[in-house]
């Protein structure tokens, strides 16, 4: 398998970047921070993306480095004798599959509006209009079932090229694409007549909104939305550890991909909010507002048709890029489980993959009956519940816990391998902070999504 192989640092940064930006950046970011309260919300979450992100990514980091392995056997190579820490491949291994399982279908949203608005079919319609094309797609399985496939097959292709040929080429390509779309997106959107009211409510804090919307809702808001938009907890990330060399620090690199995580989502606030204000349409429109919003929002533009087109492709982009870094980690798992070659892994892990994808597409159609958290809620609720409010979480206390316990792993040898090499050193007077305060705030987020789920209704 190969191994120490990303061509630069660069590669190593953009696919880990890639990794972390996702769904999260781009649809859910803008959708949370307009409804609750813009700029305000967006300064709470920045401080927890420090606080909160940082200190668990570079563990998986330094996890992945120092074993040379994915998560399926990392913890076999560190942890003591006679110690069970290795039982999480199995939770690590299931968040991947269960990620890959809702992302591949969103993912195939993405690519059939790029279809939509390159041929116009958003042209002409009102916001009801715009909506009833959404709820088409929805009750549609055939269509949503084809750009699933054909978003799997995309991803498990370029995984099938190689780690350097492929998931490091295309998804330098990819992100450095996406970057650019989305400065000319950005400028294209803060130069509309009427922005300057988005700009204000995005970029100027008004902290009378934290309690018009209640200070414990938004803090929990911000502390999900940091904790969850980088997939920790599950090995995305370690396994990209695993491919680099000891010439960097691993707080350094953690930071950069940090940065153009941050850096995607603030821009894509600066798409949608600027537009939004611009031609009159609510920032707190919810789920809704990339798929029914936004395109209402290009048909009122000049050149609406070209600027919807960009965005979509933008989006694709991003979900991609994640996807195409899950599909690695797992095609790694699998290799150091079944040592079968990783193109036989692929040829297989395509059609599996579109099968337990199948699921997420019939619930909104054929399943729909099926709500399991009341109505409005099908399977995908059920896939992110899995994800989002236990295997994240739950791996990310096992990193933490692996790395500052002496049963685990141990404080000395995980600061020893974050900090070989040149660059920012890990900062040892934050100890207590990791081993004991941080742990307890994921377990209060855990709890704490719970309790929203099941008792705050």
């Amino acid at each position: 398998m190969e191994r120490g192989n990303f061509s630069t640092r660069l590669g190593f940064i953009l696919v880990s970047a890639g990794c972390a930006i996702g769904l999260g950046n781009v649809w859910r970011f803008p959708y949370i921070t307009g409804m609750y309260g813009g700029a305000s919300f967006v300064l709470i979450y920045l401080v927890f993306l420090a606080i909160l992100g940082l200190p668990i990514m570079v563990a998986e980091f330094a996890v992945g480095r120092a074993s040379v392995r994915s998560a399926a056997m990392s913890f076999d190579v560190l942890e003591p004798a006679g110690t069970k820490w290795h039982l999480y491949k199995y939770g690590a291994i299931a968040g991947n599959l269960l990620l890959m399982m809702f992302y591949t279908t969103i993912s195939g949203w993405m690519l059939y509006y790029i279809y939509l608005m390159v041929s116009g079919k958003f042209e002409g319609l009102g916001a009801a209009g715009v909506g009833q094309v959404f709820g088409a797609l929805l009750a549609d399985p055939l269509t949503m079932a084809g750009y699933m496939a054909l978003t799997v097959a995309l991803c498990g292709g370029v995984c099938y090229l190689g780690v350097q040929a492929g998931v490091e080429r295309i998804t330098k390509l990819m992100m450095t694409c996406l970057l650019a779309l989305m400065v000319v997106l950005a400028v294209n959107s803060v130069l509309l007549p009427g922005s300057e009211a988005g700009l204000s409510y995005y970029l100027m804090p008004d902290f009378g909104k934290i309690e018009e919307y209640g200070l414990r809702e938004v803090i929990f808001a911000a502390m999900g939305q940091a904790f969850f938009t980088l997939s920790l907890g599950i090995g995305a990330l370690a396994v990209f550890g695993s491919y680099i060399g000891k010439a960097k620090r691993l707080t350094g690199e953690a930071i950069w991909v940090i940065v153009l995580d941050t850096f995607v989502a603030i821009m894509a606030g600066l798409i949608i909010f600027p537009a939004c204000f611009a031609y009159g349409v609510s920032p707190s429109s919810g789920p809704n507002l990339l798929f029914v919003t936004l395109p209402n929002v290009f048909n009122h533009m000049a050149f609406g048709r070209l600027w919807g087109t960009l965005f979509f492709l933008f989006m694709a982009f991003a979900s991609m890029s994640t996807i195409i870094a899950v599909f690695e980690n797992l095609i790694v798992c699998f290799f150091e489980l079944l040592h079968v070659d990783r193109r036989k892994i692929i040829r297989a892990g395509i059609p599996v993959m579109i099968l337990l994808s199948l699921p997420c597409v019939l619930g909104f159609n054929v399943w729909s009956g099926f709500t399991p958290f009341g109505p409005g809620t099908g399977v995908l609720d059920l896939e992110d519940f899995f994800v989002s409010y236990n295997l994240l979480p739950l791996g990310s206390l096992v990193y933490l816990a692996f790395c500052t316990s002496r049963y685990g792993w141990g404080w000395k040898n995980f600061l020893r391998e974050a900090d070989t090499g040149r660059g920012v050193a890990f900062p040892q007077w934050i100890r207590c902070y990791v081993t004991y305060i941080l742990p307890l705030i994921v377990l209060v987020i855990f709890l704490n999504g719970y309790y929203a789920l099941f008792f705050s209704k």
